[in-house]
């Protein structure tokens, strides 16, 4: 079958990379892309944010397949528009979407279906924020309600901080995404990433993974969209995972489906673990980046056939077989980042370096400059591989970290280091 993927992230590029050696999958095209997607599958040059080029795109090439990446344009109903036209589509709804373009929407859907998550109010006026706050006191979290690729949750551990990140977001440093503002309750615990796909009806567990979002080692500095990844989660147990789906994810799935907006496509439970019991954080309604380059690391070929029997509604026929192993990501990013940070350096030593079933060097924002890999973005490379054991993983990610010739990264040295 023919094949497309949106998205120019590390993300599609482990799920190109995953997709690519299913014997389903004929011909791979990825847009927009980046220099390492290039390296696997046809490049396109079209706007994923507009539905209406998607479905031209996949009727001018009979694409039978679209897996739509990234956040964007699933809230842009990019997704509905592919499956109006009759395209097979991975990947919810622009309505059932709202679980990760708003906050809000999340914390009504899991007040109405009880799902355990943190107390939480939500605001549009700074003045009746800041009193809120200064009455909950600190530590608590202030998020933008809306997509702020990954810039819109501040956990602030003082007053100040707090009163500095509601100002920051309604006074218009994101945007729309922060036209309002969200203030939870500070959940102490264990975080971790909890996959699960759901075609609707039926829910399908596939994986659990632990990310790093700060950009500093010891977890220091501020929140990125994240410098590393493992797979699978220690902390997330058989039995959290099971309290995980029974109290949280399938009565979100349900609740969605009561509202007329079934979900369709994998569904991000961020969870809050503390004394062996799971909280939700967040929903996201896409593949984690890091996470997904671990998860599909670990998952390969079958993540196809995964995905496939999600769009298909055959969820409840399909199953997971894990190989008892481990994968580690290294995020290597642009000095400066999250901050200001510059682009089109010039990255070495990546044709060296192996790329098998065990190691792989995802790109994120990178492209081809007169024929040299340059970086384009914050987040550049995610570094990967498995083991028999993380510890393993985690000296032979850092074994090709170290082979890579480009003095303007950097990577946090310690991923890993919870579980190890």
């Amino acid at each position: 079958m023919n094949i497309l993927i949106l998205g120019s992230g590390g993300r599609e590029h482990a799920l190109a990379w995953a997709v690519k050696q299913s014997p389903k999958c004929d011909r791979l095209i990825v847009a927009p892309g980046n220099a390492g997607i290039a390296l696997l599958a046809e490049c396109a040059d079209i706007d994923i944010l507009d539905g209406a080029a998607v479905v031209t795109f996949c009727e001018e090439n009979t694409v039978d397949f679209v897996i739509v990446g990234p956040e964007a344009p699933l809230a842009a109903g990019v997704a509905d528009a592919a499956r109006a036209a009759g395209l097979l589509t991975f990947g919810p709804s622009a309505a059932a979407a709202q679980l990760e373009a708003s906050k809000t929407f999340t914390k009504e859907v899991c007040d109405a279906c009880g799902a355990p998550t943190a107390d939480w109010a939500r605001f549009t006026d700074e003045a009746a924020a800041l009193a809120y706050i200064r009455v909950t006191g600190a530590p608590v979290v202030v998020k933008a309600d809306g997509l702020a690729a990954g810039k819109g949750v501040v956990v602030a551990m003082t007053l100040a901080e707090a009163e500095a990140a509601v100002s920051d977001m309604l006074g218009g440093s994101l945007g729309s995404a922060g036209a309002s503002v969200v203030i939870e309750e500070f959940m102490e615990g264990e975080e971790a990433s909890f996959f699960v796909l759901s075609d609707g009806q039926d829910v399908l567990a596939v994986g659990t993974a632990q990310d790093h979002k700060r950009v500093g080692d010891g977890d220091t500095g501020p929140n990125t969209g994240g410098m590393g990844a493992y797979s699978p989660a220690p902390v997330l147990t058989d039995a959290i995972a099971t309290q995980a789906l029974d109290l949280i994810v399938r009565p979100t799935v349900t609740e969605m489906a009561r509202r007329g907006t079934p979900f369709q496509g994998v569904l991000y439970a961020g969870l809050m673990i503390r004394d062996g019991q799971a909280r939700l954080v967040e929903y996201n309604v896409r593949f984690g980046d890091p996470e997904a380059q671990v998860l599909m690391m670990r998952l390969g070929a079958q993540a196809l056939d995964l995905m496939l029997a999600c769009a298909e509604g055959r969820l409840a026929e399909a199953g997971v077989t894990w190989a008892d192993d481990h994968a580690l990501t290294v995020v290597m990013a642009a000095r400066g980042y999250p901050g200001a940070y510059a682009k089109g350096s010039v990255i070495g030593g990546l044709d060296d370096l192996p790329e098998d079933s065990r190691h792989m060097v995802f790109h994120a924002g990178t492209a081809l400059k007169d024929g040299q890999v340059i970086a384009t973005g914050g987040r550049v490379l995610a570094i990967t591989a498995r083991g028999a054991s993380l510890a393993e993983a985690q000296a032979e990610a850092y074994a090709m970290v170290g082979r890579i010739d480009w003095p303007d990264g950097f990577c946090r040295r310690d991923i890993g280091w919870r579980a190890l």
